[in-house]
């Protein structure tokens, strides 16, 4: 959600959920987004970019940028970023609001192709990545964000297997900030009104949206 590992949660007050929020755009991703369930494979795929965009840098940074890294990649459309040459990566690191950086615009375009072979596999990413908890939500926890883990076992082998799959861009550190991004793993504090909000719901999935067998890795 912020800036990776033991730093990020030492800056934070031990017992405010939102504390590392700056503004208030940070603070509706928090009340909104963060570690709520998403089921949607465009979604999926772009968090998964915004992720590794973030690498290095601080969340709000990104959430900053996001609405214009969204237009520069064309909405995290995966189809027609797995189409892209290297004269269109060219193009897009020139692009207002961009990470400069040419490793993370080519991730991408690499990341796009993989998502395409798991959804080729799978039927869809939704399906791949929920399966490696059964489809169910982890419910951690904590107090206070000291108590929140920078990796877990659960993000070391989502991570080894998008590497195996070809992602880049996708370490535990990354993997786990992602994971609670999209739902998988729910890290609000146990006194913040956010924790329980809409979770019943949002973890029910679509029929095309289930399955299982990664949670047996």
């Amino acid at each position: 959600m912020e800036q990776n590992g033991t730093e990020r949660r030492a800056s934070l007050q031990p017992d405010d959920c939102s504390a590392w929020a700056k503004n208030e755009r940070d603070r509706e991703y928090h009340d909104e987004r963060w570690c709520r369930p998403v089921h949607d494979d465009r979604e999926l795929f772009a968090m998964l970019c915004l992720e590794g965009q973030q690498c290095g840098l601080s969340w709000s940074l990104i959430l900053e940028r996001e609405e214009l890294m969204r237009k520069a990649f064309f909405d995290f459309d995966y189809n027609r970023l797995a189409a892209l040459d290297e004269k269109d990566e060219a193009a897009i690191l020139n692009a207002e609001g961009i990470i400069r950086n040419k490793a993370k615009v080519h991730s991408v375009v690499k990341n796009a192709r993989a998502y395409l072979k798991v959804r080729q596999e799978f039927g869809t990413f939704d399906r791949y990545i929920w399966s490696f908890t059964d489809g169910q939500v982890v419910m951690n926890h904590p107090k206070t964000f000291r108590e929140i883990p920078a990796k877990s076992e659960l993000s070391e082998r989502v991570s080894r297997d998008l590497k195996k799959r070809g992602f880049s861009f996708v370490g535990p550190v990354i993997t786990y900030s992602y994971l609670q991004g999209i739902g998988v793993i729910n890290d609000h504090l146990e006194n913040c009104q956010f924790k329980y909000e809409k979770t019943e719901t949002e973890n029910q999935h679509s029929a095309d949206g289930s399955g299982g067998g990664h949670g047996q890795k």
